[in-house]
């Protein structure tokens, strides 16, 4: 049998929402009625129709709030396997005659990891910097533009710091070169009312699990006149272009919480007024902090902050004891000794990134949470600091007496 927690999910406080989000109220109050859901959409008996129809709805949807077509939305897995397609499509059909792609430095993993295998193709890449705040060098990506760019990849949110990029001037400068554009926008959707037709896109890649749906399941917007290749071969779903038995319960659920996405202002103000109120409250309460990103632009939810002479690893795990559930980066890094790629590209040391947290908010993130949040914060530093002196201390004794 497996153990009980020491504290229960209902007593817990959960401030990680960049890594995923709980399921949506309204998605597990009609759990039920989706396991109904079960023939195959290819199929053309009376079982599969309503696969079919829940396909259907999922894509106008979708195309609703992004201000595009239907036809040009293909549900996948997730941003993973959608961000991958973006760069392997582009390079097998662009490669003979542009071969370069610019992807910004702090691009989530499975950009950046592709980036290096077409690397290993032939592919040049070049990396777009970005200063101590996560600013973006529009200068680098000016300078670096050509007639041999195949593709510039920035995302639209950082993960791990908040910051957003100006994908729109981005776009502009992609397109007046003659390169496509694609944009990560995994961290957007409940954060921002996303409009794919005026960020002039031509790729967009989704994860449902970042917007309260399910895991294992997303989507990627591609534009009609973007090329495309499957990265997944199979029974000719997604009108030839992602292979395999779509995850009907996956889209389903993408197709609930859609309702709750149509306008996301009222959520996002109440979220960036409780991070302002976090960022105040650890200003007034906690001495040697500094918050990273601050004086850029950032989605509302997100606090990403260096706090001096505290171990991040050490302090998450402390903070896991007393009942909150935050980060110290990219959730598909941890467990990782190394500090966060992101936070180093960034311009930060090595003991800097070691000493990050990030904060990220939610839908159901309360004051009363945020207040006893930065309490609790406030004393697990104070005795972390306190062992941290102590061990300092004896460490020079004994070199001393050596």
């Amino acid at each position: 049998m497996q153990k009980k927690s020491a504290l229960s999910a209902a007593t817990r406080i959960y401030l990680d929402n960049n890594a995923t989000t709980p399921y949506s109220p309204i998605l597990k109050s009609r759990w039920a009625e989706l396991l109904d859901i079960f023939g195959n959409p290819s199929s053309i008996h009376q079982d599969s129709r309503a696969s079919k129809a829940v396909l259907r709805e999922a894509r106008h949807k979708l195309a609703n709030l992004l201000e595009c077509s239907p036809l040009e939305i293909i549900f996948n897995s997730g941003a993973s396997e959608g961000n991958c397609s973006v760069l392997n499509a582009v390079f097998e059909v662009t490669n003979k005659y542009r071969n370069e792609f610019l992807i910004s430095a702090v691009e989530h993993p499975s950009v950046l990891k592709a980036a290096v295998y077409l690397q290993s193709r032939g592919a040049l890449v070049h990396y777009i910097p970005v200063n101590r705040d996560g600013v973006i060098d529009l200068n680098y990506i000016k300078e670096k533009l050509s007639v041999r760019t195949a593709l510039v990849s920035v995302m639209y949110a950082n993960n791990e710091t908040g910051t957003l990029f100006p994908i729109k001037e981005i776009s502009k400068l992609a397109h007046k070169a003659g390169a496509l554009m694609h944009a990560d926008c995994v961290q957007t959707l409940g954060k921002l009312n996303l409009n794919i037709k005026d960020l002039d896109l031509d790729y967009a890649t989704f994860s449902a699990h970042k917007f309260y749906a399910l895991k294992g399941t997303g989507f990627c917007y591609v534009k009609k006149s973007a090329p495309w290749l499957a990265l997944i071969h199979g029974g000719g779903q997604e009108r030839n272009r992602r292979g395999g038995t779509e995850n009907i319960i996956g889209i389903a659920a993408i197709n609930i919480v859609l309702d709750q996405l149509i306008n996301t202002e009222v959520r996002t103000t109440e979220m960036l007024r409780l991070r302002n109120l976090l960022e105040e409250l650890i200003d007034q309460d906690i001495s040697n902090v500094k918050f990273i990103a601050r004086n850029a632009a950032r989605i509302n939810n997100t606090s990403c902050l260096i706090i001096n002479d505290v171990d991040g690893e050490t302090l998450l795990m402390s903070l896991d004891l007393k009942g909150y559930s935050v980060s110290t980066g990219a959730a598909c890094s941890s467990g990782n000794p190394e500090p966060s790629p992101v936070l180093l590209a960034m311009g930060l040391s090595r003991t800097e990134a070691q000493s990050s947290l990030r904060v990220s908010l939610g839908w159901e993130t309360t004051e009363d949470q945020i207040v006893k949040f930065v309490s609790v914060l406030k004393n697990i530093i104070i005795k972390l600091r306190e062992i941290n002196r102590d061990v300092n201390i004896l460490e020079k004794k004994i070199d001393h007496e050596q």
